[in-house]
């Protein structure tokens, strides 16, 4: 491993001996040195084979329910575990794309004193996706709870002159880390360049009538793997329905909303 590789490895380690609970700043910190693909680099236990092998196989564990593969930060962690069979060193960015579409997280270092820190799959996603695209989690999610009706009734009239727009959803969304926001859940028949960029006008042409101060975002209720579209899906109603409204547009009905500091967002 080159100079500059050892160093943002030895800030992984770093990162990881500020993590204490609680303390969601130090453990984003920890994903951002992960999230290097340079010098990101992580030892991958494997139980089977070798690396680059098809018979390849990592470790598993099992916390609270969720699957991680164990893995260690440096070749003197490695040393430490007393692992003796295979390993593989990978960049935190590759051995997120890989394991978070099957719902793995990692855990780094379990055989140090207090048993390592897990890394979840959606954190790994966010890994993989850029930590600036997506929320900070876990998140608190809930219905919004402040009328806006001029918005709702806006952005529906809007939808309904998008042909792409099934539906839309909405929840308010509190991350760990940054400013809580308004989300709008997209339903689509169509996700084709040409669809996608009919809804990215309609929000651009809905979002001025969002109260000053309202962060918004929009997130596709067709991913399987966004937290907010599971709770949406799980938990509420399309406050908009182009099947169910087939003879015309639906009212505003009752828009809702926190105003808090920041710029009203676009498609994310």
């Amino acid at each position: 491993m080159s100079a500059s590789g050892t160093a943002a490895a030895g800030q992984v380690e770093h990162m990881l001996r500020q993590v204490t609970p609680g303390r969601f700043d130090t453990y984003e910190a920890l994903l951002r040195a992960l999230s290097d693909p340079a010098g990101g680099r992580i030892w991958m236990l494997l139980w089977h084979g070798q690396p680059g092998s098809p018979d390849a196989q990592y470790g598993n564990i099992e916390v609270d329910g969720a699957g991680y593969a164990p893995c260690v930060t440096s070749p003197q962690e490695l040393a430490a575990s007393g692992w003796t069979r295979a390993h593989e060193v990978v960049s935190g960015p590759d051995i997120a794309r890989i394991l978070y579409p099957e719902r793995w997280g990692i855990w780094l270092n379990p055989h140090a004193p207090g048993g390592g820190v897990g890394i979840p799959w959606l954190d790994l996603r966010r890994i993989a996706a850029g930590l600036d695209r997506m929320p900070a989690g876990p998140l608190r999610l809930s219905e919004p709870a402040v009328e806006i009706p001029q918005f709702y009734a806006l952005l529906t009239q809007n939808a309904h002159r998008t042909p792409a727009v099934r539906s839309l959803r909405r929840a308010w969304v509190q991350p760990a880390v940054g400013p809580a926001y308004l989300a709008v859940g997209l339903d689509l028949y169509d996700t084709g360049p040409q669809a996608v960029e009919s809804v990215r006008v309609m929000m651009q042409q809905s979002v001025g009538a969002v109260p000053d101060g309202l962060p918004v975002s929009t997130v596709a209720l067709a991913d399987e793997y966004d937290p907010v579209t599971m709770w949406m899906r799980a938990n509420t109603r399309p406050f908009y329905d182009r099947e169910a409204h087939a003879g015309g547009p639906p009212a505003g009905g009752g828009g809702y909303g926190y105003p808090q500091p920041g710029a009203a967002g676009g498609l994310r």
